[in-house]
């Protein structure tokens, strides 16, 4: 598990919106895992601000996102009802939404009022056939089971974890001994 911090500020909406979008999504797609939480925070003002903070999951195959957007209106209603149409078109019945998060802002001089919306999201991807994985994805998966098991890695039935991947026993065995040298030597 892994917790990420994605911040932007701008005076102009579309810019910092445009910002966190792009670094996020950027970001996220180098990366793998499935968000399992996400907390939005959204401050308006001279500057608008933007925070976004998740946790990922290594283990879990997922395609990660986020959605932006932001209206204006002559009053609140009419803002998020723009705003709540622009969002809605852009959900997918295959999206998982983690977190959403809106806000409205009111111009001090003309009145106008801005609505702004983010969504963060899953999609999950189709199952993984785990004999396709590789070294590095294998240990991931390998590290979470052992971690859930206090690693202990009697717990393991290591002939029925060699055939789940398709590769050896030794594999394996050489696979758990990298993970706990390497629990060790970070400190762990």
């Amino acid at each position: 598990m892994i917790l990420k911090i994605f911040q932007a500020e701008s005076a102009n909406i579309k810019d910092c919106l445009n910002d966190i979008e792009n670094g996020l999504k950027k970001e996220l797609a180098s990366m793998p895992g499935k968000i399992e939480k996400s907390k939005i925070f959204l401050s308006f003002g001279a500057f608008m601000n933007i925070t976004i903070v998740i946790s990922i999951d290594e283990t879990q195959p997922a395609e990660k996102g986020i959605i932006t957007a932001y209206t204006s209106g002559k009053n609140k209603k009419d803002a998020m009802e723009k705003l709540q149409d622009i969002i809605n078109r852009q959900i997918k019945s295959s999206m998982q939404i983690v977190d959403f998060e809106v806000g409205t802002y009111t111009t001090p001089v003309t009145r106008r009022t801005y609505a702004v919306g983010i969504v963060v999201y899953n999609i999950p991807t189709h199952k993984i056939e785990l004999n396709q994985l590789g070294i590095k994805e294998r240990r991931m998966i390998l590290a979470r089971a052992l971690e859930l098991f206090n690693y202990n890695p009697k717990v393991l039935n290591i002939s029925e974890v060699a055939r789940t991947f398709g590769v050896s026993r030794d594999s394996i065995y050489y696979d758990i001994e990298q993970i706990l040298k390497e629990r060790k030597s970070t400190g762990g």
